[in-house]
């Protein structure tokens, strides 16, 4: 099991409220499904349904904080800060089976960080299509990995 017990940092969550943006009423992803807040989904999530910011922000550190047990569980090798913001907000947005069955986490846990990290492109569609917003965050969640990764290497 997981050697980390990390938590979310200030650069994820402004990592993961860029990204998804916050929306107050209820509306359907690119996939159909209802959304809410900053990214919320569950079977709570209906058409009309309109909620506060307080109850966005409080639903965001709902889901951050499941995202970050996900990461803290499923990863075997001591992570950075910035390097566990990347894959917390990676997790927010594909799921945690996605991310538990995922070759990113294989090449992770087995200790080849440079090769995991190509792995978040990979994570560029929705529906079966490339979406360009997918493709910019995953393309973000790598820059903050990789910079994480630089200055684990460089602490050796």
């Amino acid at each position: 099991m997981g050697c980390n017990n990390l938590t979310y940092g200030k650069n994820g969550i402004s990592l993961t409220e860029q990204f998804e943006g916050c929306a107050l009423s209820a509306y359907q992803d690119q996939v159909g499904v209802w959304t809410i807040g900053y990214g919320h989904t569950s079977p709570d999530v209906k058409c009309g349904l309109t909620i506060t910011q307080d109850m966005a922000e409080s639903f965001l550190a709902q889901d951050v904080a499941c995202a970050a047990a996900c990461v803290n569980k499923l990863v075997t090798i001591q992570l950075s800060q910035p390097e566990f913001d990347a894959l917390v907000d990676f997790v927010f947005n594909v799921g945690s089976g996605g991310f538990a069955s995922s070759t990113l986490l294989k090449k992770l846990n087995s200790g080849d960080t440079a090769a995991a990290a190509t792995e978040f492109d990979k994570w560029d569609h929705a529906g079966g299509q490339v979406v360009a917003g997918l493709l910019r965050r995953r393309e973000a969640e790598m820059t903050m990995f990789d910079a994480g990764a630089a200055s684990t290497a460089q602490d050796v």
